[in-house]
């Protein structure tokens, strides 16, 4: 958010300000509506049958939020469970995600101007229909929405079927999907779904009270569960259209590569092979079938030229530890003075590292195409679909209007999805073919054109004072800002190289938000020292908690055994004013019967708190033979009144696994512009009999629902590092934990 945008938002320039205005605020739903069915509001539809649908903007990437959502709106209906059903939502301005918008895009310029910055950018996301998903933030941004147009729809209902009846329609309810007058009088909602729509709302909306019948705090099946048990859900890669062909790509190394060339003619000997497709920077192979297109391009070796130097981990490694001494470095976050608390003391300094993870999902990039003369569609995933669309029109030479983007649900994304670019792809070679094409990259291309989460290297320094208590926290940490970068990309259309150089002189608390420590120290500073590493870098689970939590908790616990305290105790006492995570810690310990940390307990310890969420985690590890042995993981979490406990445990789970994959892989080194490898095999990412007990605990709460998705991710790793310190003595400093080599 620049300044000048801030200013026209905040309505600093008059003339500006009567342009902005100008533009339309008032937006209707732009839903289809079916034969036999009624439009509540953009979030509602019922059919007469009495089929509850509702409208979810978000992209499922298996976190469930294609329930939770449904779920919220249900309760508040009175709906039943079983005759809810879902869609997902066009693209609008009515679903913009202004909170993550809000984190996202917050600046120097919209702090300054609090709610009026905070105002500047939820105009500028909502008409720009900021349709993002991540973050967290799909619960806390529209669970008010879906409360809305669930007690909306009741009281219409209800107001139709007491004008039927002849009762005040105050004394009409809906419970399991049946009107009731309170008497032996039923309506199914079906029965009355036309009539409610003349009705109106009442000035001020009530709420359901009470919680007989209620289904919010219920374990509620996962909507999307049975159509990917028997195999009837549709990803990307299961569309099949009229005369469809497949495709596959190369893209070249990493940077700014360019196509060179190829030896065309081999792709003639590949039954199935239809045409090779050319850009600037790639290269694809069109067939009847994949396999045949993949081949295709296996044969013909297209060469690349890559101008600039070639991303190497030796280099990136480098170029963190020259930001130190750079003159980019910005201090983000202080409270207190350092400068007397170190002046002539015994501090304790540590240094750390954390390599660029790798998204792996099991889905690679995929998207189908079909371009005509009366439009162009595509069918892909993308946490941000009005920008998929405008990237899209744009390199098709094409209005938005002219691009239907059917949203559907990712095969484990975490955040990779927030780029458009196979999208983008399959247009074009679907334009040049003249027939629906659908792209799906191989897996080495997924790993090589990956946007990881971004490298870092911390310099940590503290001050103990007496009894063991921090007088002063310094963290200074070197790293590029993925989410900089990720915006560059897919807001202004940059190329993944021009991105990374753009953002590498630029600090930004994106790039250390988790870094701020939860605990009661009177002095501390957080620096960003931002870099340029040549990898271009991306949206993941947890974003910069995932090195922020790691560097803070075993820095954390140095101190700890420094102070000579136990890990708990020691964070315990520093926790006064936060007891929501204090409770999480101690309840942690509990579960999984802390032993303090004592040497060869193999225990370790870790709390982190992101978004309105607490939460601690226990582990209980090893090192057998050259491999790392995780027996254990409990993690006690608060992350407020949850709406489907059990979804939100699964999150946490996956999160905890998530973590777990990037201590022991999920990264890799580079050398000459490209992964050493790339195949998920040779990562040392966890199986299933890597994988202990895990137990999560979700501590009772009657704070507003938060988001969970990235809650556990950060705390995996940190909690491992502290425990294998108990077994070996010896501190683990980097992640991977056993290296990436």
């Amino acid at each position: 958010m620049s300044r000048r945008t801030l200013l026209v938002g905040g309505g600093a320039a008059a003339g500006l300000v009567l342009a902005w205005a100008a533009w339309p605020r008032s937006y209707r739903p732009n839903l289809n509506v079916g034969p036999g069915e009624q439009l509540f509001d953009a979030f509602l539809k019922i059919d007469r049958a009495g089929q509850v649908i509702a409208i979810v903007p978000q992209t499922e990437m298996g976190q469930g939020v294609s329930t939770i959502l449904p779920q919220i709106l249900a309760d508040e209906l009175g709906a039943d469970w079983r005759t809810v059903a879902v869609q997902s939502a066009p693209i609008s301005p009515l679903y913009a995600n202004g909170l993550l918008a809000r984190d996202w895009l917050a600046s120097d310029w919209t702090r300054v101007a609090g709610d009026a910055g905070t105002w500047a950018i939820d105009q500028y996301a909502t008409r720009s229909a900021l349709m993002l998903t991540g973050a967290g933030t799909s619960v806390p941004m529209f669970h008010d929405a879906y409360r809305r147009a669930g007690a909306a729809a009741r009281v219409l209902l209800c107001k139709a079927a007491a004008a039927r009846w002849g009762v005040p329609w105050e004394s009409c309810d809906i419970q399991n999907g049946i009107i009731t007058d309170g008497a032996e009088r039923k309506l199914r909602l079906g029965d009355v779904v036309e009539d409610a729509a003349g009705f109106t709302l009442p000035d001020i909306l009530p709420y359901r009270q009470g919680n007989d019948g209620r289904l919010t705090g219920q374990d509620l099946p996962r909507l999307d569960t049975p159509s990917k048990i028997d195999g009837s859900h549709n990803f990307a890669a299961d569309i099949r259209l009229p005369d469809m062909v497949f495709a596959s790509i190369r893209q070249g190394p990493i940077g700014d590569a360019v196509l060179k060339d190829a030896r065309d003619a081999e792709a003639q000997k590949v039954t199935g092979f239809l045409k090779l497709v050319r850009t600037e920077r790639w290269i694809a192979a069109v067939g009847t079938n994949w396999w045949a297109a993949n081949r295709a391009l296996d044969l013909i070796d297209p060469s690349f030229t890559l101008r600039g130097t070639p991303v190497d981990s030796g280099r990136i490694d480098a170029a963190l530890e020259d930001a130190f001494s750079g003159d980019a470095g910005r201090r983000l976050y202080v409270q207190g003075d350092l400068l007397p608390v170190f002046e002539k003391a015994t501090i304790l300094a540590s240094e750390y590292q954390v390599d660029p993870g790798l998204h792996l999902a099991l889905e690679p990039m995929c998207a189908t195409a079909r371009v005509t003369e009366e439009g162009t569609e595509v069918w892909m995933a993308t946490q941000a679909p009005a920008l998929a669309r405008a990237a899209i029109a744009d390199a098709l030479g094409l209005s938005d209007s002219a691009v239907t983007l059917y949203p559907l649900h990712a095969g484990g994304a975490t955040g990779r999805h927030m780029d458009w670019e196979a999208g983008v792809q399959a247009a074009l070679i679907a334009r040049d073919v003249g027939r629906p094409v659908q792209l799906l990259w191989s897996r080495l291309e997924d790993v090589i054109q990956d946007r990881p989460g971004a490298p870092a290297h911390a310099r940590m320094a503290a001050k103990l004072g007496r009894g063991g208590m921090v007088e002063g926290w310094l963290a200074k940490v070197a790293c590029p800002c993925a989410m900089t970068q990720t915006w560059s990309r897919i807001a202004h259309g940059k190329l993944p190289h021009e991105a990374a150089a753009e953002a590498g002189d630029k600090a930004t608390r994106l790039a250390v938000a988790g870094m701020v420590p939860p605990y009661a120290i009177p002095n501390w500073a957080v620096d960003h020292y931002p870099a340029d590493v040549g990898l271009p870098l991306g949206f993941m689970r947890g974003n910069a908690h995932l090195h922020g939590a790691f560097f803070t908790e075993c820095f954390l616990d140095e101190l700890a055994h420094l102070a000579g305290i136990e890990a708990m105790s020691f964070r315990i006492q520093m926790l006064g004013g936060n007891p929501r995570l204090a409770h999480c810690l101690s309840t942690a310990a509990a579960m999984g019967g802390w032993q303090g940390g004592i040497a060869g307990s193999g225990q370790g310890i870790a709390a982190h708190m992101m978004n309105g969420a607490y939460a601690a985690v226990m582990v209980e590890a090893g090192i057998e033979g050259s491999k790392l042995s995780v027996r254990r993981m409990v993690a006690a979490v608060d992350c407020g009144d949850q709406v489907n406990p059990d979804i939100a445990r699964q999150q946490i789970e996956s999160g905890l696994i998530h973590g777990l994959a990037l201590a022991m892989g999920a990264s890799v080194p580079y050398a000459s512009g490209m992964p050493t490898r790339a195949m998920l095999g040779r990562m040392n990412l966890p199986r299933l009999g890597d994988i202990g007990e895990i137990s999560v605990e979700l501590i009772r709460s009657t704070a507003d629902p938060a988001g969970v998705t990235d809650l556990g991710a950060p705390l995996a790793a940190p909690a491992i590092a502290n425990a294998l310190f108990t077994v070996t003595g010896q501190r683990f400093r980097s992640l991977p934990i056993m290296g990436n080599g």
